[in-house]
């Protein structure tokens, strides 16, 4: 078995977790029973180790896949002279009551009599747990120390070593289930002989996201790439708080063979304003309100040191040491695979005003926040106000030691700004005085030290001439008017020396504050999203319509993101990526709203 392209995955998932699909039909990634579990399986990550779960034709086949109109099932088509056969693929989604977390594989014959094979090789903790195979019936009990899954077949399945196979025969219109499910404790091998409830499932799973999707309001000329990144982020959730991580995997590289591995499987405090903005915008009020509550609660709860942690855990905690899972190859022999983020131990001054900027867009839009909420709010403005001079680790999570980064600085004004217009709409108590001279202390150093007047642009941090994408967000956040003269020589500046064939870097590497890595990395998707925004904004709107159009050609055949863009167009990064797809959504938003509806 070889390593796919990142790009050449579905997925699929029930709000708990999810499952990566290649076109293959080999399931390569899923953690059960969460989205940060240990793996179950892993072979993007070790293709020998770490696992998998495959049902192919046994034709010499073209791969194809789509989702079914609306959902997050997911069809996988094997197309042959021979004949052709399908697989759909689903995890059911339970909101309420027991959770069962299950994936169910219906394969079926739709022209001619089709031979499949079927291999599941679990590998539970990231390969790093035995596991015994007990066949019963016609299915099949994995179990290790930790967790115990069955798969249900109606074909006998045959041990091969700590995996089963099984070869079968599907005649024209035939289909048959499989499903993999996580047992409770105490539950044996009886379930196996349980009916077979496949298509009733993906009945109920199809209304599930159909009618979830009725919410969203958008209807403009991406109508298709908003849902389906609409999609992305209600299967990015985790039902039980309302977090959304960042993306479903880890250790996927950046750069292939390089050393920039992270698990993204939690959730960023910066995320939030992107997130809650988007969501409010395109009518999914409902999820806004639960990640609002799951904000609300850290805010109260705090950090190290500080108001707020960079990250936390999807249930709140805040807890993830960062290991080297070094018995792992990494994809394509990128190492070290990496699980936990020492990240979340870093200071990273701009998560407070992406946290308000956050609050008062929800508290505008759809409800007023608690007083009791406002009562820690203003203990981390004031916390703010002391501590915005501290140089940070910044927005990219550098591992090249703390500077006066703009973006930081800009952010800090973010909290400061949105704290005081929140306080002045609600009339909530504020010492408005000391924290607005803060506020415009914070803008004139800003001005006086992130801006360098001979290149005509913000620069990274105060100690430096290197730019930096992150720049493109000053006009977005208020903080300058789009079409000041400093908010376009910064968008020239960054259009010239970030911008590759309208693919934005985040930054120079080797350049400015330097990450404190070896290697390089590819264009970051989420920028150019953010540049599409400041041209609109900008009123360049035919640069801004060809550069977003440009750029959904670089999705993959199901309109899924990865974190970067390599220079051959292939995916890098963590797939799919939460903050991709919440740049297409405000891209489209606004691009349509400069538009207008004729055209």
């Amino acid at each position: 078995m070889s390593y796919k392209p990142i790009e050449s995955y579905g997925v699929i998932g029930d709000l708990h977790t999810v499952a990566l699909v290649g076109k293959d039909g080999s399931i390569d990634w899923c953690c059960l029973p969460n989205f940060d579990s240990p793996s179950v399986f892993a072979s993007i990550l070790d293709d020998v180790k770490g696992g998998y779960f495959r049902i192919s034709s046994l034709y010499e086949a073209e791969h194809k896949q789509m989702y079914l109109p609306d959902s997050n099932v997911l069809l996988t088509r094997f197309l042959s002279a021979e004949g052709v056969g399908e697989v759909v693929d689903f995890m059911p989604v339970q909101e309420s009551g027991k959770k069962v977390h299950q994936i169910v594989r219906l394969v079926r014959a739709v022209r001619g009599a089709v031979r499949f094979r079927l291999e599941c090789r679990p590998a539970f903790d990231y390969g790093r747990q035995p596991h015994r195979v007990v066949l019963a019936g016609r299915g099949a009990v994995f179990e290790s120390d930790a967790l115990k899954i069955s798969l249900v077949s109606r074909f006998p399945l045959c041990q091969q070593g700590d995996g089963v196979v099984v070869e079968f025969l599907l005649n024209p219109g035939e289909t048959t289930t499989f499903l993999l499910r996580q047992m409770e404790e105490g539950e044996d091998g009886d379930l196996l002989e349980s009916r077979l409830i496949g298509i009733d499932l993906l009945t109920q799973t199809l209304a599930f996201w159909r009618n979830w999707l009725k919410n969203c309001r958008y209807s403009g000329r991406w109508f298709e790439m908003v849902h389906r990144s609409a999609l992305v982020l209600k299967l990015l959730t985790f039902a039980p708080t309302g977090a959304i991580v960042a993306a479903p995997t880890a250790g996927l590289p950046e750069e292939i063979g390089g050393v920039r591995n992270w698990d993204y499987r939690y959730t960023w405090i910066r995320d939030a304003a992107f997130t809650i903005y988007v969501l409010l915008r395109i009518g999914l009020t409902q999820e806004a309100q639960q990640f609002m509550g799951w904000l609300e609660q850290r805010a109260i709860e705090g950090g190290r040191g500080a108001p707020l942690q960079v990250m936390y855990r999807i249930d709140g905690s805040h807890e993830m040491p960062e290991i080297t899972l070094d018995h792992l190859a990494g994809y394509r022999n990128s190492r070290p695979v990496r699980v936990g983020n020492a990240a979340c131990q870093q200071l990273q001054l701009d998560i407070f005003g992406e946290l308000m900027d956050s609050i008062y867009l929800y508290d505008n839009d759809t409800a007023a926040i608690s007083y009791d909420f406002w009562r820690y709010l203003r203990r981390m403005l004031d916390w703010v106000a002391d501590n915005w001079l501290q140089p940070d680790d910044g927005i990219w999570e550098v591992r090249s030691g703390r500077q006066h980064f703009t973006y930081s600085k800009v952010q800090c004004w973010v909290a400061l700004d949105r704290g005081i217009r929140l306080a002045q709409k609600r009339s909530l108590p504020l010492d408005h005085t000391r924290l607005m001279g803060e506020r415009d202390r914070i803008y004139e150093t800003i001005m006086a030290k992130g801006w360098n007047a001979a290149r005509r642009t913000f620069v990274q941090h105060f100690d430096t001439d290197a730019v930096d994408a992150s720049s493109l967000i000053l006009s977005v956040v208020r903080f300058l008017s789009p079409t000041d003269p400093r908010m376009l020589g910064t968008l020239d500046r960054i259009m010239a020396e970030l911008v590759s064939d309208s693919l934005v870097y985040r930054y120079e590497v080797g350049k400015g504050a330097g990450d404190g890595l070896t290697g390089q990395e590819g264009t970051f998707n989420m920028c150019t999203f953010w540049l599409v925004d400041a041209l609109t904004r900008a009123g360049r709107i035919e640069e801004a319509r060809y550069i977003f159009e440009k750029m959904l050609t670089y999705a993959n055949h199901l309109g899924l993101y990865s974190e970067e863009i390599g220079p051959r167009g292939e995916a890098l990064g963590n797939f799919p990526q939460a903050f991709t797809h919440i740049g297409v959504i405000s891209a489209a938003y606004h691009l349509d709203r400069k538009l207008g509806k004729g055209g």
